[in-house]
């Protein structure tokens, strides 16, 4: 019965000790993340959390939770942005009438024949460009 019971809170320590790690990491990110404060107060806390790091995270995370959660929304929507724009310029896709103005000075410069342009109008006006 020894047993399971240590084996019970050798699972709860790592637990605490995992979950820990994931709050000092989202701390120190959000420190870093953060234009407003000057480095010497980022230095501050992180000399801190070096030699009082609990009750550090705790204050931490008490003072400045809301302001973490508001840069780390605004760091998802300006990345969220970034793929989006890379995806639409990846993919090359604009409006139908874009798409066929592209087709139209394809077949305007003999790259392609009348036949592949009524095939891509095709598609620009379905959708499936």
């Amino acid at each position: 019965m020894s047993d399971f019971w240590s084996v019970v809170w050798l699972f709860f320590w790592c637990f605490a000790f995992v979950a820990y790690l994931f709050a000092l990491f989202a701390i120190i990110g959000d420190l870093f993340r953060d234009h407003k404060l000057n480095g010497w107060w980022k230095a501050l806390w992180i000399i801190f959390l070096v030699f009082v790091p609990f009750l550090t995270a705790l204050i931490y995370l008490i003072a400045r939770g809301p302001g973490m959660a508001e840069r780390g929304q605004r760091e998802a929507a300006t990345t969220q942005a970034a793929v989006d724009a890379h995806i639409r310029d990846v993919s090359g896709g604009g409006s139908p009438a874009e798409e066929i103005a592209k087709a139209k000075a394809l077949l305007d410069s003999g790259a392609i024949s009348a036949a592949e342009f009524e095939h891509l109008k095709s598609r620009a006006v379905a959708g499936t460009a």
